[in-house]
């Protein structure tokens, strides 16, 4: 079979393929012909670390989607020729997605409905756990999603045309929510606006804060946050009495630095969202709840659905990272033939 892998740390120069055995599934292992692999900034991250020890190659991409066709000893028979989607393939392990056929924990291949194509598949795993995390960790809020479970909430999602901002706001329209979302340009409003959002606000010209309050006198009850240290000052100004800040992500260099007084006054949570160790319990609810989103047809992907996709060929694996890391909106996928 045809696979991606690295054997040291760096650029997408060190992303090669190889040709390799079929794997066969160990005991609690499936074995997926994979479709689709989905590239995320965590992907081209990750590749410019050390691998992780005792390993010698490593197989990059945590998401996919594709079809169960092999299982190994302890799994149910029955799950060969289900469509799946796959998280957290190569997070400590050697196999991801970025290859023909891979192995993963039985759990981490998710039942992919018959009408929710591959592509949407391959890219939900990191950004919509993380999106799902962000949504749910609001003191007295509901602890798992589902339609108008945040009927009463007002979301502000951060960045609304990136990946996880795209899968925060339709996350979050499913559940009932009024959702803001703020944005660096036109292209990236249009985009919001075809994910769902009720109010886009372009931070670059114009005043976030007032025309936030103005839709949200009370103020935001959820802030699914992408850049916390360049952003605390508007998250403070908007916050409603006992909000979440919900960080996902920052720059290498970034720090948090917050007023005190305006975040005790407000009973302001900061709460960071690294997907790879949400709690197992959490964890679990977050995919239950993901599965639920798709089958009901909330979530989708495309350029009408706020999320361009990207696709490369998996001999363009290179390719594909560089796209990401200079900062293609939308989202990177590889078709595995």
């Amino acid at each position: 079979m045809k696979s991606v892998i690295r054997t040291a740390a760096g650029g997408p120069e060190v992303l090669q393929l190889v040709e390799r055995p079929v794997p066969e599934p160990g005991p609690g292992e499936v074995r997926v012909r994979v479709h689709v692999s989905g590239v995320n900034p965590t992907d081209w991250r990750s590749r410019r670390r050390e691998l992780p020890p005792g390993m010698s190659e490593q197989v990059p991409h945590q998401d996919g989607a594709g079809v169960i066709d092999a299982v190994g000893p302890q799994v149910d028979p029955s799950r060969v020729g289900q469509r799946v989607w796959i998280w957290e393939a190569a997070w400590g392990r050697p196999s991801g997605t970025a290859q023909q056929y891979t192995l993963v924990p039985d759990r981490h291949a998710v039942t992919l409905p018959d009408q929710a194509p591959f592509e949407l598949g391959a890219a939900l795993g990191i950004p919509a756990l993380t999106a799902h995390r962000a949504l749910t960790v609001h003191d007295g809020g509901p602890g798992s999603l589902a339609s108008g479970s945040l009927r009463d909430a007002t979301v502000l999602v951060a960045g609304g045309a990136g990946a996880v901002g795209n899968a925060a706001v339709q996350l979050a329209r499913w559940a009932g929510a009024r959702v803001i979302t703020t944005v660096s340009g036109p292209a990236k409003a249009a985009l919001a606006r075809a994910a769902g959002a009720h109010l886009v606000v372009d931070y670059r010209t114009q005043d976030a804060a007032a025309e936030i309050l103005a839709f949200a006198p009370e103020g935001v009850d959820i802030v699914v946050e992408v850049a916390p240290g360049t952003n605390s000052a508007l998250d403070i100004a908007v916050a409603a009495q006992g909000a979440v800040v919900a960080y996902y992500a920052g720059g290498e260099d970034e720090r948090l630095s917050v007023p005190v007084l305006s975040s005790l006054s407000a009973n302001l949570r900061w709460q960071s969202v690294f997907v790879y160790t949400v709690p197992a319990a959490a964890k679990q609810q977050g995919l239950t709840d993901v599965a639920a989103a798709v089958a009901a047809g909330a979530l989708r992907v495309g350029e009408e659905a706020g999320l361009p996709l990207h696709r490369f060929t998996l001999e363009r694996a290179a390719d594909a990272h560089a796209a990401l890391e200079q900062g293609v909106v939308g989202k990177v996928l590889l078709d595995i033939p």
